[in-house]
């Protein structure tokens, strides 16, 4: 029974995300949906396992959106800081790898933390290792560990200690 619900999870989940993704509710872009949405859940139903992670309490799913909204302005942020900096004349560019620490323990926590590192403009989660995450950075502020765990991970990990653990 556990299984079948963690199938109708990840089915919903995967098809309000085509929903949102394509911003029609056309029926053949419904229909193509629900297909690819079947066809991803049962080819992954043993595979996709970290979804059931989630802490599903009414705080965590609070957490969840005000994390949407986090990454949203974090990625606007970065976007506008980063075009400051190829379109200024001297590119002040100090790249380098840095090593932060995470405390999430759970799979998905840690693959949404990498993942929302990565599609942030100027980091770039390079490999994991244990609690370590080696980050490149376009431009290196810090290579204190605690510092550089601040700048990059600290915001993030709030909200995915919350959700994930």
């Amino acid at each position: 029974m556990r299984k079948a619900r963690e199938l109708a999870v990840l089915f919903i989940t995967l098809f309000l995300f085509w929903v949102l993704l394509n911003g029609t509710l056309a029926k053949d872009v419904l229909l193509v949906g629900v297909v690819a949405s079947l066809v991803i859940t049962l080819m992954f139903q043993n595979g996709l396992a970290l979804f059931s992670e989630f802490r599903w309490t009414p705080k965590s799913i609070i957490t969840l959106l005000l994390y949407v909204l986090f990454f949203l302005k974090e990625l606007v942020k970065s976007n506008v800081s980063l075009a400051k900096i190829v379109l200024s004349p001297v590119l002040p560019l100090k790249p380098g790898i840095v090593k932060v620490r995470t405390r999430l323990k759970s799979r998905m926590g840690r693959l949404l933390l990498t993942n929302s590192i990565t599609l942030t403009p100027g980091t770039l989660t390079v490999d994991i290792v244990g609690e370590w995450l080696y980050i490149h950075w376009v431009t290196v502020d810090s290579t204190d560990i605690d510092e550089a765990t601040a700048a990059i991970v600290g915001g993030f990990e709030r909200y995915l200690e919350v959700m994930y653990g």
